[in-house]
């Protein structure tokens, strides 16, 4: 038996296996699921457009991934940001709890619910094998997120760590933020003129992410952590969006 109601902010494969199950996926746009959605989806397509435009100066290849600047800098940085805030909103839309301000042991939360470590993220015409990244693979093991690191260290001392706002912690971090939209919203962008949610694969094992620019491959879920629901029936129930409780998970 799988889940019989969906969790606030949380995608999950369907008994079948799919992620859209032919149009069960349509939960993701109940006012209950997420708080602003768009307003995410809209701060993700001006980071992926900015970085669009910085390839058109710095190719994107494996020698040029320790090329670092003040401009890749300032990206690198506005995508760490939207990273901690796509975690603050799952986190407090379901719920949790704490006194102090939120930080990565908080987030790290995120891994039991999401398997955001499973996520597999390719940058397209990246030339050479640093286009493509498991950017919360190291969740797994119980370590920190590197890119992560670095990025705290430029927020605090850029001139000591300058360097590390190079290309490919900036690809890893952006990839990092796609992985968490991807395990909220699948590849949905909340545009009014989206009829329904559909998967398309291309044969390379992975799916197209928002905006169709990033391929993402998403992780296997137990069949009893799967959703296993008719949304149709279901939708007008109330309370029908449900919480994890992050409060009790150690």
């Amino acid at each position: 038996m799988g889940l019989k109601k969906p969790y606030k902010r949380t995608v999950r494969q369907f008994a079948d296996g799919s992620y859209s199950n032919s149009g069960n996926s349509r939960y993701l746009k109940h006012p209950d699921y997420a708080i602003s959605p768009e307003k995410h989806i809209r701060s993700f397509l001006l980071i992926q457009n900015d970085l669009q435009k910085l390839f058109e100066y710095v190719e994107p290849a494996d020698k040029n991934k320790l090329s670092y600047s003040y401009r890749i800098h300032e990206l690198f940085v506005r995508v760490c940001i939207e990273v901690e805030a796509n975690c603050k909103a799952i986190l407090l839309e379901n719920g949790y709890v704490k006194k102090n301000d939120l930080n990565m042991s908080d987030y790290r939360l995120i891994e039991q619910t999401h398997k955001l470590s499973e996520y597999e993220i390719t940058l397209p015409r990246w030339d050479g094998k640093y286009g493509r990244y498991k950017p919360f693979s190291r969740w797994a093991e119980d370590k920190g997120l590197q890119w992560y690191q670095y990025y705290n260290g430029v927020k605090h001392d850029i001139h000591s760590n300058f360097k590390h706002a190079n290309i490919k912690n900036l690809v890893e971090a952006t990839c990092g933020l796609v992985a968490l939209l991807s395990a909220q919203f699948l590849d949905e962008d909340f545009s009014p003129n989206v009829g329904y949610l559909a998967l398309q694969g291309s044969g390379d094992g992975m799916e197209s992410s928002i905006d169709g620019y990033f391929r993402v491959k998403y992780p296997n879920w137990a069949a009893e952590d799967r959703y296993d629901f008719n949304w149709q029936e279901i939708k007008d129930k109330p309370n029908i969006i449900q919480c994890h409780n992050y409060n009790s998970i150690e």
